[in-house]
């Protein structure tokens, strides 16, 4: 049985949305918080979870906590930035398009 979504964030504000199965991480979005800014690097899934929707909701997650928390996404990941292309209308109020680095 898979755990569920855990973050984990350092003083820095480096961190990463976390699926553990028996102690071993299976799946990651590693993020980065920044002023109000949510930055999202990486989004990764073990080979064996692919194709299961597990990207989809570690994704879900990471929106629902820059809503709680009142950030803006910065979508470096090319996993979540082609999700947030893909459904504007869904992201447009946590979406940082602004954004230079």
């Amino acid at each position: 049985m898979m755990n569920e979504i855990q973050l984990r964030l350092e003083q820095n504000g480096k961190g990463a949305f976390i699926i553990e199965d028996a102690g071993e991480r299976v799946a990651e979005m590693e993020i980065g918080i920044s002023g109000n800014n949510l930055m999202v690097y990486h989004t990764e899934v073990a080979e064996e979870l692919k194709g299961q929707g597990i990207a989809k909701d570690l994704l879900s997650k990471m929106v629902e906590y820059a809503r709680q928390k009142q950030l803006k996404v910065v979508p470096l990941c090319q996993y979540v930035s082609a999700q947030f292309n893909r459904h504007p209308d869904q992201y447009d109020d946590i979406w940082n398009r602004h954004w230079r680095q």
